[in-house]
């Protein structure tokens, strides 16, 4: 890093990430320290009550539970040293997250979510003492009813992957009511998300996945001749796709698919620029999913918490997740369990209240004409973006012929690899080194060299140039210092993980008591 000087026009700013080797909390644990001294209990209490008062037996525990002891001192420091590992929104620009929509998420949001008369609440509480949020959650239905154009909706799923999972089961459960039990098949496309077969194969289904065009649309054709099989339950289809190609014919596939008896199934992960510009109604499709943690701003939480609203027409409401939240002048605000043909629940609980928080104050805060306003500056963006990559010798894009985009797209360091030697991988490992990250491609790479960018609407035109600038520092860096590039990183905490640990199951531990087991198991040399 010490070959870049500090520019300020281009922001290539000296970055070194702090890395201290930090050991797992239960690691730090000493008997006996303590963060916070709890009161005992008064005499009087314990003789009036006992110990544990009327608890069962059952619920008792024969031991203490295996908890850390750790002083407040360190524990700050220890959670103080994880986040200075961690990159993310507040400390980075990280347009390069690929498909995941990374936005800037407005703090008094979290402020909203994190207040106590929703924190303290429980799930199981009746629905005379959750007015309030059953009435935020109603509130946001009704604003995705305007942005989908459809009819009913639930936050049960857990995700993005988990509405498509939700969509799947109302698919399921359709079909079984219809006695139709012969449509074994659903049609999925290359470039949807991966998850749009993997999802019905889980429940059961078979998945035939379209291949491209030359212009990287749907094969339309290919499409007709799955519809001729008789078999197909249902389509799922990603608009735009990962490549930032919106399908123009996306109505023409609902059309065929309708007349051939099937369901339509939109995967929106990909809605930041379609906010206000067009709806799943008008493309008819039956069912949607929307990322309320990522399109809808709620932050995207590592992997969770999150969730997937899942918007459907009226035909289909008797077979969404139960229960759906409703109103009535009688019951006010209510859980409605009266789903008798139900998918069932496809998640525990309701759905995870805070994101639903969040995702409705930044909906209310922009109303709209804020929210077309984000999707066409995601556009713009994005656009941008694309003319400054393509400006760096060595970058493409996939599918040329179509050179539009809507709000991401998918480029190749194909020509750099052919240069210099070096590919996507290398990049990925440098850019760190600028403390900021990239995203490559799903596995396997069926683009040579491949990275997605998706600007958002979040990010200024500096924030763009800085970006850009980095990738067309690498670049210049993999023709000119190639040894730099090999050596990358250089400054960052991570340096290379090996894959090969993730294929061996009987390396993963999900848990310090799972650890501990592997290790005594696998690690320890064996007593005789």
């Amino acid at each position: 890093m010490d070959t870049i000087a500090q520019n300020r026009d281009t922001r290539l700013d000296r970055f070194h990430q702090a890395s201290w080797n930090e050991p797992v909390i239960y690691e730090l644990s000493k008997p006996g320290e303590r963060g916070v001294l709890v009161p005992q209990l008064p005499s009087e209490t314990v003789a009036a009550a006992g110990e544990f008062g009327e608890l069962p037996s059952g619920m008792l525990r024969a031991q203490a539970p295996d908890l850390p002891e750790i002083g407040q001192p360190q524990l700050a420091r220890h959670y103080n040293h994880l986040s200075q590992e961690n990159l993310g929104v507040d400390s980075n620009i990280d347009i390069g997250q690929g498909t995941c929509t990374m936005k800037y998420s407005p703090k008094v949001n979290d402020r909203l979510a994190s207040c106590p008369k929703l924190a303290d609440m429980h799930p199981y509480q009746p629905d005379c003492t959750a007015q309030g949020i059953l009435e935020i959650i109603w509130r946001l239905g009704g604003l995705f009813k305007e942005i989908s154009g459809l009819d009913h909706f639930s936050i049960q799923p857990g995700g993005g992957a988990h509405g498509i999972l939700a969509m799947a089961s109302v698919v399921r459960a359709y079909w079984a009511d219809k006695g139709e039990s012969d449509r074994d098949t659903i049609v999925t496309t290359f470039f949807s998300h991966p998850a749009d077969a993997a999802c019905p194969i889980v429940k059961g289904y078979k998945a035939i996945v379209l291949p491209p065009d030359a212009e990287g649309l749907p094969d339309l054709e290919a499409f007709k001749a799955a519809l001729k099989t008789g078999r197909i339950a249902a389509i799922f289809m990603t608009n735009p796709e990962d490549t930032g190609i919106f399908n123009r014919r996306i109505a023409e596939f609902t059309r065929l698919a309708h007349e051939a008896g099937a369901l339509c199934c939109y995967d929106q992960a990909n809605a930041n620029g379609l906010l206000g510009i067009t709806r799943a109604a008008e493309a008819d499709f039956d069912m949607s999913f929307f990322n309320l943690h990522k399109t809808f701003s709620s932050p995207h939480g590592c992997g969770g918490p999150a969730v997937g609203l899942v918007a459907c027409r009226s035909a289909l409401r008797a077979y969404m997740p139960a229960p759906l939240v409703e109103h009535d002048e009688k019951r006010g605000y209510y859980l409605d369990f009266d789903l008798p043909k139900s998918c069932g629940k496809v998640k525990s609980f309701w759905g995870v209240a805070p994101v639903a928080v969040r995702a409705y104050a930044w909906i209310m805060s922009l109303g709209a004409d804020g929210l077309k306003t984000a999707s066409e500056t995601a556009i713009l963006n994005n656009a941008y973006c694309m003319k400054k990559i393509l400006a760096i010798p060595g970058a493409s894009i996939c599918f040329p012929e179509h050179q539009p985009r809507v709000e991401q797209a998918r480029y190749s360091w194909e020509g750099l690899k052919k240069d210099t030697g070096f590919g996507t991988a290398d990049v990925q490992r440098r850019i760190a080194d600028f403390g900021t990250h990239y995203w490559s491609s799903h596995e396997p790479w069926v683009i040579p060299e491949p990275f997605t960018i998706e600007p958002s609407e979040s990010y200024s035109k500096a924030d763009l140039d800085a970006y850009c600038a980095v990738l067309a520092q690498i670049a210049r860096e993999c023709r000119e210092q190639p040894e730099l590039i090999k050596g990358a990183p250089h400054n960052s905490t991570v340096h290379h993980i090996s894959h090969d640990y993730f294929d061996d199951p009987a390396k993963w531990a999900l848990s310090w008591r799972n650890y501990r087991q592997k290790y005594d198991g696998y690690f320890q040399p064996k007593k005789k």
